[in-house]
């Protein structure tokens, strides 16, 4: 396992680490954006005489929670993972947690600010929403400073500041990663469509996206190929009593997996707040009976960690990016606690690239792995 590494800034030297913990992990905690945005905020002298608490939104693992550790903040993160490392990395450097407090992404802002700090987040809907929702907590006395590597900061993205904040201006470019200055303008706004509701007349779906749920537009063509083997090969299936939609997004996997096992308990988990609360709404508005809605359970949690329900199915639709990096490590942590949490003959159905090539490796992690179907882009694998 990496050990963590050392963020040397104007407020000490910290001991960062990233989460999930993975071996070999050649990514840091932090970031130069990270870097770039507390060394600006220090030769400015901005962290002195506030009044207001400071917002830090998509700090991806507490680097810049920690760095401040001596003001009060907020943190506001779509991720649970992010609220979790920091809470680690707090205690892994002995810094009292009474000045920090996590806010999930679907949670109201609880405070008026006078510092912003942001990270540009990967989804430019997600950025979109979260201004739209910081409008009514900033004044024209609020300083408001985003930061991102260069080849993150697009035309688009400075467009959404300006439209919903005001005038925007950047910084020269340090170390690849870049500033962001907005300043407040009453008169800027914009018409936000979040949550964003999809028809899908083939499956008979109404879907409510989240601005940070994949494919937010339509259901995604990975999803919808996995659908298509669930639906010839799931009602041969034994009786299963417990399905996991392990990854849930926004829960279509579970939802089919309820009208084709309707006496199967649903469990939808994903460590994307956004992602619960559309896969709640989803299940609710697309499961009829009353007593089928109640079968199900809804858990924001970092794949299966902690868990110690088994289950008969496991359905994964496995990311293979975490933020910016991309990479399959959380698929195969979701993998290998599968695994773990199958009863005796249950069986992990998942849906990948084709590029990924899971297959060989399924097999020597289950012992068994089947391919169900394929085309030229995905394969859907049962792994037993």
């Amino acid at each position: 396992m990496k050990q963590s590494e050392e963020l040397t800034i104007f407020s000490g030297q910290f001991s960062l680490e990233r989460l999930p913990k993975i071996q070999k992990n050649k990514l840091r905690a932090w970031d130069a954006a990270d870097e770039l945005i507390l060394t600006y905020l220090h030769e400015q002298k901005l962290l002195s005489n506030l009044i207001n608490p400071v917002l830090l939104v998509n700090d991806a693992f507490g680097a810049l929670a920690i760095a401040l550790h001596e003001i009060e903040r907020h943190s506001w993160s779509d991720s649970l993972l992010s609220h979790q490392a920091t809470t680690e990395n707090l205690q892994r450097n002995n810094i009292q947690a009474e000045n920090y407090q996590p806010v999930q992404s679907i949670d109201p802002l609880p405070a008026t600010y006078d510092l912003v700090l942001i990270k540009i987040p990967k989804t430019l809907a997600l950025l979109e929403y979260q201004l739209s929702q910081l409008k009514p907590h900033i004044s024209v006395n609020t300083t408001i400073i985003a930061a991102g590597m260069s080849k993150h900061i697009h035309t688009s993205t400075l467009n959404y500041f300006e439209k919903i904040i005001g005038a925007t201006t950047t910084s020269l470019a340090t170390k690849k990663a870049r500033l962001i200055y907005s300043q407040h303008n009453q008169q800027a706004a914009a018409k936000i469509g979040y949550p964003k509701t999809i028809i899908d007349e083939a499956l008979d779906l109404q879907l409510s996206n989240h601005a940070n749920v994949f494919s937010k537009d339509s259901l995604d063509i990975g999803a919808r190929f996995m659908i298509e083997q669930m639906q010839q090969y799931l009602p041969e299936q034994r009786n299963c009593q417990h399905i996991i939609d392990l990854g849930c997004g926004n829960g279509v996997l579970g939802i089919i997996a309820k009208r084709l096992q309707p006496q199967a308990h649903i469990s939808f988990i994903d460590e994307s707040y956004m992602a619960i609360d559309s896969a709640k709404t989803n299940f609710n508005q697309n499961i009829q009976s009353d007593q089928n809605r109640s079968d199900a359970s809804f858990l924001t949690n970092d794949c299966l960690e902690k868990w110690n329900n088994k289950a008969d199915l496991i359905l994964c639709n496995p990311p293979f990016h975490q933020a910016h990096s991309i990479g399959d490590q959380i698929a195969w942590k979701m993998f290998r606690q599968s695994k773990d949490q199958l009863n005796k003959g249950g069986e992990l159905w998942i849906i990948g690239n084709r590029h990924l090539a899971y297959h060989s490796k399924l097999k020597r992690l289950f012992g068994n792995c089947q391919t169900l179907a394929s085309n030229k882009k995905f394969v859907v694998l049962k792994a037993y």
